[in-house]
């Protein structure tokens, strides 16, 4: 293998291995931001672990596993807490939205009213973020 041969093989091999660690990055990037979402929208919710595990007909620490990074639910307990938080898993993951299920029931709401009132509402809610 000439010189040329080995600087291409090592080139390939530095890439692969990028990719690999892009991959672990993203992979962790997820599971940390699955454990926030979740004990951020439990503790929004008002319940223990311990009460959402039992809940969802799991063993009284499974919730606690989740949030301390120990595991991951399977893809149908992930819809299971989705269905008991009563949002989507996009809203779970909509990371700009603090509170899903208010926000989808604010919408729900705004749906029902007249221009003259939904234009009034829209005015206050940009007064309000005006002054943050």
């Amino acid at each position: 293998m000439g010189m040329k041969d080995k600087s291409c093989h090592a080139k390939i091999k530095f890439e692969q291995f990028l990719k690999v660690m892009e991959r672990e990055w993203v992979s962790l990037m997820y599971e940390n931001f699955l454990s926030d979402r979740l004990a951020e929208l439990r503790i929004q919710k008002g319940i223990s672990a311990r009460d959402m595990s039992l809940t969802l007909g799991q063993a009284n620490n499974y919730i606690n596993t989740i949030e301390n990074r120990k595991s991951l639910p399977s893809m149908q307990s992930f819809f299971y807490i989705c269905e008991f938080f009563g949002i989507t898993p996009q809203e779970f993951f909509d990371a700009g939205n603090s509170n899903p299920k208010m926000l989808k029931e604010f919408i729900q709401e705004a749906k029902k009213l007249d221009s003259e009132s939904f234009s009034h509402i829209l005015g206050i809610m940009k007064a309000l973020n005006k002054n943050k």
